[in-house]
């Protein structure tokens, strides 16, 4: 399966490779090499503590190379009245009291819940992506449990680049 990322996507992911290949990474060897240099491995807390930041970094490196290696590159077709990637989209949840929220459509690499950016392949996202100002559309969570959405607003956004890809 290929993640769907923006240029933009892949562009800060380079940076961040770019930036962890020449400069952590020589820096958490030498911290290993001079923790090491301190004796006694069994009881050397200094080059554990080393030793776990550089494989972090590694495995850091081997995901980033991974996603930009299969990632597939999309950008925005929507419409200008239509709700598209990037666009912050409030909604009205009728079943709880018309209580409203506010989403945005993000890439699977810059999602986060819990500030309101969900990806175009979650169920809400999956229901709002290409919708109108007024619709009330249907959120099919699982089988046995769905809800419904109006949508209020929808405001226009682009891929400035100020959101971050997570760092997970």
């Amino acid at each position: 399966m290929h993640d769907e990322l923006t240029a933009q996507d892949i562009e800060q992911m380079r940076a961040e490779l770019r930036q962890r290949k020449t400069v952590l990474l020589p820096q958490l060897i030498e911290a290993v090499q001079e923790a090491r240099a301190f004796g006694d491995l069994s009881e050397n807390f200094e080059y554990k503590a080393a030793k776990q930041e550089l494989n972090a970094c590694k495995r850091r490196i081997r995901y980033l190379e991974g996603m930009i290696s299969s990632a597939r590159v999309i950008s925005d077709h929507s419409g200008d009245d239509e709700v598209g990637l990037f666009d912050k989209v409030t909604v009205r949840i009728p079943s709880m009291g018309d209580r409203e929220m506010v989403y945005q459509l993000v890439t699977t690499m810059r999602a986060d819940a819990l500030k309101g950016r969900i990806t175009r392949e979650s169920p809400v996202g999956k229901a709002l992506a290409g919708r109108h100002a007024g619709e009330t559309i249907h959120v099919q969570v699982n089988p046995e449990f769905g809800y419904d959405l109006v949508i209020v607003s929808i405001e226009k956004q682009e891929d400035d680049g100020s959101i971050q890809i997570n760092a997970f």
